[in-house]
């Protein structure tokens, strides 16, 4: 078997391997971290490596130039062992953390006054019962089960019918496993947590006459990042909030690269624990900040699109990227959180929400059930932007969904100064009309390194409309400006000379670059075109444009209108959310009504499959120009550049 070394920052990395084995799999039985972002298809080029000595094949040279082969890199996702071999890899990209703990309570404003005895599944009783005696032989279990009714009498008028007949309760085998010990050492007075509903179950049962401490989290994983909220369950206070980059964006920046990864030897394992990992830091973050114990976290509520659901609970993915599009599941059963290595009390309910098909999930469910749009008696249009494009168009009579996987360009990948919105992006861009020099500001007021998603639509809109760039997204040589040149990968316009960047090198926008974003936007406008179209309405009847998501926060509305990003509507239509799938767990979480919402609405909203007939690709490819083929349809951006 072929031995490879991998030298990186000053250590050696050793590894015995199979002759035929991928250098990036390699990589991965020596604990060598190599970010694969594309999911291993080779087209992202950000795991090149050096190969010192030793034989490889490269399967695929996408992304090295003549110079690079030359120099004797190799894309390592793409280069088959074949000899032992010496391998350099270069420092890897870091992701940088982006949100940390808040150092204050969150206060959120809740939609109703919340009442954990009417609202809370989740309940925590103390209660004392009579010990066995001769007299009394009644087992350990029936024992705590007839002193729990007996409580539940006094509590009858406070928690109403939403308690069930504790004689159907039921308990976990570990949870029982300690019962007759805890009873025993506490001198039969123990505070318990029941999960309460038609099958009752005892989550905890605990040595603690004092106890009084009841938490839960709310969880959104996002396909870039995975944010939490810790809450109070007795209170219904936000007690923290932290958020983290998923971890899986190493193996795959968009969900089409996970799944592909995911197919590959132990890719669904790997991810799996990535996702997992991420939550487990979080959770440690929030717990330090509110001094708690995880331990004391008895519920979890999760929501996220249907492939990062999948991947959280292991399941494979693979059958949502082929045709017809299947999930294994859309709405998943609850689990225990030791099922799935969470740092939680390990009995601790962990409740993913519904979703509605391949590309619709639980993100929106979420979303739409947290906002109660489902109960709107006004026509909107929620759009969730992201590597993947998700939309709803109705009122509180129906609900249409669809969805459309725009890349992973909005969030700076497959764009050759591509960036994630963290320090040292540019995120805003000007251009002189006359002289076509850029203007720029850049997250955290240091030198550039590139460009995030805010960045590129700002610095699109203004080549277009300083005429920098024609409808079709050809940059424009007739002008004079040294920023419009031929670089190694064709036209291109250079937005910051290597003097004025962090790195050293002219950061620019390409012709490639310029035609992934037109794909992007144009694959966001034509599905909420089709979903208007297939209702008979026309965008211009849309009251409200809804736009959720932690990219939508920082996007332009102008700007996005002049590439043809959102309809050329009144501004006052746009309505910018936050982190919606996040409020929806939240609520789901605290509120059993909102939780069963959710449910309903994804039993009613009908999803409508883009790839069925040729509808979508006449759409799309009528959008792939700045803004549109149609001019007529962006009046606005007709008269500026009339203008």
């Amino acid at each position: 078997m072929p031995t490879i070394s991998f030298e990186i920052q000053n250590q050696n990395y050793v590894v015995q391997v199979a002759t035929g084995t991928l250098l990036s799999e390699a990589a991965r039985q020596a604990h060598v971290e190599l970010n694969i972002p594309c999911g291993g298809q080779g087209r992202c080029g950000r795991c090149a490596v050096m190969v010192k000595s030793g034989q490889v094949r490269l399967r695929s040279t996408a992304r090295l130039t003549t110079a690079d082969l030359a120099a004797g890199y190799a894309l390592a996702c793409q280069a088959v062992i074949e000899s032992d071999a010496v391998v350099t890899i270069p420092p890897q990209e870091k992701v940088e953390r982006r949100l940390i703990t808040d150092k204050t309570a969150t206060k959120i404003t809740l939609p109703f006054i919340y009442d954990p005895a009417r609202h809370q599944p989740m309940r925590l009783f103390t209660i004392t019962m009579e010990p066995p005696s001769m007299a009394d032989q009644t087992d350990d279990w029936s024992r705590l089960k007839r002193a729990l009714e007996q409580e539940l009498g006094i509590r009858k008028q406070e928690a109403g019918n939403l308690i069930a007949n504790f004689k159907n309760l039921i308990a976990d085998l570990p949870t029982l496993r300690r019962l007759g010990q805890v009873l025993r050492e506490a001198n039969w007075t123990v505070s318990v947590v029941v999960e309460s509903g038609n099958n009752p179950r005892l989550v905890d049962v605990q040595n603690s006459k004092s106890k009084n401490t009841l938490f839960g989290v709310a969880v959104d994983i996002g396909t870039t990042t995975v944010s939490l909220y810790l809450v109070d369950l007795l209170s219904g206070e936000v007690l923290a909030k932290a958020a983290e980059y998923n971890g899986q964006i190493k193996r795959g920046e968009d969900v089409i690269s996970r799944i592909i990864y995911a197919g590959k030897g132990e890719g669904l394992r790997e991810l799996q624990s990535l996702v997992i990992d991420t939550i487990n830091e979080l959770i440690t973050r929030v717990s330090q900040h509110a001094k708690i114990s995880p331990l004391d976290i008895y519920k979890m509520t999760i929501a996220g699109n249907s492939t990062m659901i999948h991947l959280l609970l292991g399941l494979s993915p693979n059958s949502i990227r082929f045709e017809p599009f299947i999930t294994t599941i859309n709405q998943p059963p609850p689990v225990r959180a030791h099922e799935l290595g969470l740092n939680i009390h390990p009995q601790a309910n962990v409740d993913c929400l519904p979703g509605i098909a391949s590309y619709v999930g639980a993100d929106i469910t979420a979303g739409v059930g947290g906002l109660e749009l489902g109960e709107s008696e006004s026509l909107f249009l929620f759009l969730d932007v992201g590597t993947n494009g998700e939309m709803v168009l109705g009122d509180g009579n129906w609900l249409i969904s669809c969805a459309c996987s725009a890349g992973p360009a909005f969030e700076g990948a497959g764009v050759q100064d591509g960036m994630r919105a963290t320090t040292g992006a540019i995120e805003e861009v000007w251009i002189n009309n006359r002289t076509y020099e850029p203007t720029y500001r850049v997250i955290g007021n240091q030198n550039p390194k590139g460009l995030c998603g805010s960045g590129l639509i700002s610095l699109l809109a203004e080549l277009f409309i300083t005429g920098a760039v024609d409808k079709a997204g050809n940059l424009n040589f007739d002008l004079e400006s040294p920023r419009i040149r031929r670089g190694a990968h064709g036209a291109e316009y250079v937005v910051a000379w290597g003097l004025e960047t962090e790195h050293g090198r002219d950061i620019v926008l390409t012709k490639v670059d310029i035609d992934n974003l037109i794909r992007a936007k144009g694959a966001i406008y034509a599905g909420f075109t089709i979903l208007a179209e297939s209702v008979g309405l026309d965008l211009a009847m849309v009251e409200r444009v809804l736009i959720g998501g932690s990219f939508g926060q920082y996007l332009n509305i102008e700007k996005a209108v002049q590439i043809g990003l959102l309809p050329d509507v009144a501004w006052s239509k746009f309505h910018f959310l936050g982190n919606t799938a996040l409020h929806g767990a939240l609520l789901a979480l605290l509120n059993r009504d909102y939780r069963q919402h959710i449910t309903e609405i994804a039993s009613k909203m009908t999803y409508l499959e883009l790839s069925a007939d040729n509808t979508f690709y006449d759409q799309f490819t009528s959008a792939l120009f700045l803004p549109h083929t149609n001019i007529d349809k962006f009046p606005s951006v007709e008269a500026l550049r009339s203008g």
